[in-house]
């Protein structure tokens, strides 16, 4: 593993969750960064039955595996319902959220705040890169739709396939 060991035998374990729809150059920096602080990162696809996403989930995962697979000690899944199910499940007590600007916070603060009254989960908010504050997977879709130069905001892979998925090559 990539990551730094625990003392003893207890892994330390995070979960990344999102819809990443296309997983972005922002996400891979979040996930990276909690690579190097947990032993195993989890990143949890949101399926939402009443959202038709870009990609079907398969595909990201497909992609997200893909973009991680050099840090060693990233697993990949998808999951619907409450996180902190998800997180109870696999016996994470940490999920890791990005925050881009004061908006995310207001937001991301009410849902840690939830998260561990209903299971004790804790929440570690890591400041978004500077170069990827602005960044959202809902920008650059719109971006790409519209002929956009979306290739320095997305892992090469992801660039291919969203270019693919529009009809440009």
């Amino acid at each position: 593993m990539t990551g730094p060991q625990s003392e003893g035998n207890q892994l330390r374990r995070a979960v990344c969750p999102g819809s990443f729809d296309p997983i972005t150059n922002g996400h891979l920096d979040i996930i990276a960064r909690a690579s190097k602080l947990y032993d195993s990162v989890h990143v949890a696809v949101m399926i939402n039955q009443s959202k038709q996403g870009l990609f079907p989930i398969e595909e990201r995962i497909e992609l997200i595996r893909a973009v991680t697979a050099e840090f060693g000690n990233v697993e990949v899944e998808s999951f619907h319902g409450l996180l902190v199910d998800f997180c109870k499940q696999r016996d994470i007590p940490a999920i890791v959220k990005g925050l881009r600007a004061v908006s995310d916070f207001d937001y991301e603060l009410q849902m840690a705040q939830m998260n561990n009254g209903l299971s004790g989960v804790e929440t570690l908010f890591i400041p978004t890169n500077p170069t990827y504050s602005f960044l959202s997977s809902s920008l650059v879709k719109e971006v790409a739709t519209w002929g956009g130069d979306v290739s320095h905001l997305l892992p090469p892979i992801v660039h291919t396939a969203i270019m693919e998925r529009l009809g440009r090559r």
